[in-house]
């Protein structure tokens, strides 16, 4: 059975928003992890375009790079869908200590820290 046009307005605004909630906490969650568009889209093997229109709201996110971004940036995956909490929680200690140590690395030093992180996070889920 066809939806109604009212319906369909409704289911409309609703994915609308829903791209809007997981477009400010990807942008939120990037930020506090002191990560720029750039070094993200290398770590998830996307161009940096595609990260800035994700955040943005003008492009959805697969369930794969839903899982690799909340992995990337230690939140949830719900959270970054829009359950929980509204903010990051930035006075975590941890997480304030990496992004000043990330701000005084030479930048071709950052990018071997990023490949090593990218590394790391493929061997996420199997046996050492």
């Amino acid at each position: 059975m066809p939806l109604t046009h009212g319906l369909q307005e409704i289911v409309k605004v609703s994915e609308k928003s829903k791209k809007a909630i997981i477009a400010a906490r990807v942008r939120e969650a990037r930020v506090a992890a002191g990560l720029t568009q750039g070094q993200v889209a290398k770590m998830l093997g996307l161009h940096r375009p595609a990260i800035s229109e994700v955040e943005a709201g003008n492009r959805s996110v697969t369930a794969d790079e839903l899982t690799r971004m909340a992995k990337l940036f230690d939140v949830s995956v719900s959270w970054l869908a829009g359950e929980g909490a509204d903010k990051v929680d930035v006075s975590d200690n941890k997480l304030q200590l990496a992004a000043r140590e990330l701000q005084k690395l030479k930048p071709n030093d950052l990018e071997r820290l990023l490949k090593i992180i990218t590394s790391m996070r493929g061997d996420v889920g199997r046996d050492r």
